[in-house]
This record gives structure tokens, sequence and C-alpha cells, in this order.
């Protein structure tokens, strides 16, 4: 059943909230462990929740429900902020879950709640969860918890999803651009082709004379692309991309395809930069937070993003395992450029590692900046030609049999 109810939390405010229970007496309970005092608890009419099935459908569609960075940012900050002002561990999991929106966030913290209140740590309770919080967060938790500082490491956490999230978009605001105005340059031309240019078959062939090369392979294609070959085309096509993304679940299947992608001639030096960027500050905000350096790595590594960055990562693990330096590693890889791999030996000598990254990754996001604003410029005239180029390539050929039978008049 669905409640609506009224509580006086600790402070005096005074809140109003609905929740589910099987009787008022079990919310009334559950109101009161949490520190509220109950002023009045009365039934909700009818709702959706009443219909048979709706919860579990409800239920199974909050399980498909994304979440996105935005929401572990605005989640960690307020955790943040609770646990620095002294409030206790469950209830503040129980303040935050009464807050969310997002349903599947919701599901998942109500689990971490119960597995606390069951007797387990807080980062082994996150780690119980790993499709919503990832190796480096289950760290960074467990490196705060053990080091009594976990409002600290929590806000670091915040500030650390928040510049990823700036990152991303960054990459996606270079993406986005090419990717639209490439896809509007093939409708228009499959648009020419299959709806246009059929209109001018019927003058083509009542003209008496030779087409032009040109325009009859246009005519061919046409007449192609509105058979049952292209069809068939489009389903090969899909059985390919279905079998690359396959081999690319494979450990070798990515790494091949992830180091095509960083040599592109105009999108892998933005990638590199990007992976550069994410590794530096992953690492030094590990770092800082209290994970030990192997550790640190091991989830660097996985959480690279891209195969062939995370071998390499790999390979300085290795040799730091056998009691080695970052730097030499880092510069026998040919990965990360000669400032990077010298201002990290700087940050080991000095004993400010963390720092020495942060700076680097600072550098490097003023680099993908710029990056993405001259990729953006170049690709401007490029993409404009190239419509230009693909609509006047059809009218060019449209046109051909007219000035030829011109021609022949004259």
């Amino acid at each position: 059943m669905e409640f609506v109810y009224k509580v006086k939390d600790m402070s005096g405010q005074v809140r109003e909230s609905s929740a589910r229970a099987d009787n008022a007496q079990l919310l009334r309970a559950r109101l009161s462990a949490r520190g509220y005092e109950v002023l009045e608890i009365k039934e909700r009419g009818f709702s959706l929740a009443q219909i048979p099935f709706y919860t579990e459908i409800d239920n199974a569609l909050a399980h498909f429900e994304p979440i996105s960075l935005r929401d572990m940012v605005v989640f960690s900050r307020q955790f943040a902020a609770m646990i620095g002002a002294g409030v206790p561990l469950l209830r503040t999991l129980s303040i935050i879950v009464e807050q969310l929106k997002n349903r599947k966030l919701k599901t998942c913290l109500e689990d971490v709640r119960r597995s606390v209140e069951s007797g387990l740590s807080l980062s082994d309770a996150l780690a119980r969860s790993p499709q919503v919080f990832d190796k480096l967060y289950v760290s960074m938790v467990r490196a705060g918890e053990a080091g009594g500082f976990l409002a600290e490491v929590l806000k670091r956490l915040a500030d650390f999803l928040e510049a990823r999230q700036k990152l991303n978009q960054k990459v996606r605001s270079a993406m986005v651009y090419p990717t639209v105005v490439l896809a509007i340059a093939v409708l228009v031309f499959w648009v020419m082709l299959t709806f246009i240019l059929p209109i001018f078959e019927g003058l083509f062939k009542n003209i008496g004379s030779d087409l032009p090369a040109y325009t009859r392979f246009l005519m061919n294609l046409s007449e192609y692309m509105r058979s049952i070959w292209m069809a068939l085309f489009a389903v090969c096509v899909g059985i390919s991309l279905f079998f690359l993304r396959r081999y690319y679940r494979t450990d070798g299947g990515r790494e091949h395809i992830d180091g095509i992608f960083l040599s592109l001639p105009l999108f892998g030096d933005l990638s590199r930069k990007v992976a550069i960027a994410r590794f530096c500050r992953t690492f030094g905000t590990l770092i800082k937070a209290g994970v030990p350096m192997l550790s640190a790595l091991d989830v660097v590594k996985d959480t690279a993003g891209n195969a062939s960055i995370a071998r390499s990562v790999e390979k300085i693990y290795n040799e730091v395992r056998q009691g080695g330096s970052i730097s030499k590693p880092m510069a026998k890889i040919g990965l990360f450029p000669s400032m990077v791999t010298q201002m990290v030996a700087v940050g080991e000598e000095t004993g400010n590692l963390d720092e020495m990254l942060t700076k680097v990754a600072e550098f490097y996001d003023m680099e993908v900046d710029n990056a993405v604003e001259s990729l953006t410029s170049m690709l401007e005239p490029i993409m404009v030609v190239g419509i230009g180029g693909i609509v006047g390539s059809v009218v060019v050929g449209m046109y051909l049999p007219i000035f030829t039978v011109i021609e022949q008049l004259r």
C-alpha cells in the first residue's frame, strides 16, 4: 500500500513525502527508526501501484533506466556533504534514497543500505553493484574508510566525475557535427537517386541519342538502389557489423580496433589527448586519495576506455611491481609525450606525484579544448564542400543529356 506521511526531523523541520509499506504501523516503525518524529500517516487514494503486476513491470523498466555521470556527481556531493556534517551513514543513505529520482540508482542504493545494515562495510556494499560503482569508485571509498576521511574522498570523487563529464561532453561535441553532416549528406544523396533521378529517366529515354557515360552510371546506380539488391546489401552490412562487434568484444579484437582508432588522421590525436588526460586525472585522484600505487595502476588499467592504452598501462604495472619507477616504462612505451614522462619523473623525485599528474591532466584538458576547436573549424569547410559535391554530382548527371540535346540541335 502507498501512504502519504508528515514527519519532523532532528532539526525541527517538517517534511512531507510518500512511501510504500504493508501497513501504516510498519511505516511508522520504519520512520521512527530513522530518527523522525511521525506527525501524520494516511493512505493515499487510488494509484497505479494498485494495478496488478504494476510494481513488477515498473521495477523491470527501472532496471533499464540509464545512470548518467551527472546523477553520480549529485549523489557523491550529497553523500560527502552529509557525511562531513556528521550524519550517520545509514541515515545518510536513507535520506538520499528518498530524494533520488533515478529509479535504477535508487534501487541500487537501497541494496547498499541493506548490505550496510547487515554488517558490511560501505566499500564492500558498493562493490556488489559493479554496473553502477566501478573499481575506481570502490577503491577510493575503501581508502577513505581506512584513512578516516570518507567525506573528503567523496568530494574528490564528485570533482573527478564532474571533470570526466566535461571531458566527455567535449569529445561528443567534436563527434556530433561530422556525424550529423555525414548523415545528412548520405540522406540527400539517397533521396536524389531514389526519388528525383527516376523522374528524369522517362525524359532521357525519349532523347533518342546515347546518354553520357556518367548519366548511365547514375541511372544504373539508381535502379540498383531501388532493387532487391539494395536490401541484400543492407543485410550484409548488418551482418558485418554484428561480427565486427563480436570481434571487438574479444581481447585481441578490441586492442586491434582501438589501436586503429588511435592512428586515425584527424580523430587519433584527439583520442590520444583524451586518453592521456583521463589517465593522469584518474591516477592522480587515486594516489591523492591514499590508494596504493599498484592498486591505482590496476584500477586505471580497467578504466582506461581504450584496450591499446590499457595494455600500455599493464606494462607500466608490471615494471612497477618489479620495483621500477613509473616514468621509465612510460618513456619506453611511446604513448606518452616527453613532457608527461618528465613531469611524472619530477613528481616521483619530489614526492608530489599526485599534484604533477593533476597539472598534466589540466594541461591536456586545455589541449582537448584546442583540438576540438581546430577539428571543428577544419571539418566545417570539408563537410560543406562534400555536401555541395554530392548534390552537384547528381545535378550534373541529370543535366548532361540536356546539354547533349542542345548541342545536337545546334
